[in-house]
């Protein structure tokens, strides 16, 4: 089985609008979707993730804050990338942010030293 990491992207200040937007009904409403998708595929899910928070940039000047459009991840498990991206359907919860979308990337194995 192959190891992928899934990144839940939206335009930050549309995810930042929703969230204080919503009712307290529509975060719990939020959170079933979540919980009804992790246990149809909880087979396949090695880390459910979390929500992701600020930024730091670190280079050869040092770190700076940043803002980027990645707001959570999981790390799932399938045969293929193919078979990976087919537990984000249309319906998945996180698509239901308006403009958001989903990356799945490989996570390549490091090669052995010989």
């Amino acid at each position: 089985m192959k190891k992928f990491m899934v990144l839940y992207m939206a335009p930050r200040a549309q995810f930042e609008k929703m969230m204080k937007s919503a009712t307290p009904e529509q975060h719990q409403k939020g959170m079933e979707a979540w919980m009804k998708w992790m246990d149809k595929n909880k087979k396949s899910i090695i880390d459910g993730g979390a929500p992701l928070g600020k930024t730091k940039r670190v280079d050869a000047k040092g770190a700076s804050d940043i803002k980027n459009e990645v707001g959570g991840y999981s790390i799932v498990e399938a045969r293929s990338h193919a078979d990976a991206v087919k537990m984000f359907g249309k319906q998945h919860p996180h698509l239901q942010v308006p403009k958001a979308w989903i990356e799945v990337v490989e996570i390549m194995p490091i090669p052995t030293m010989s």
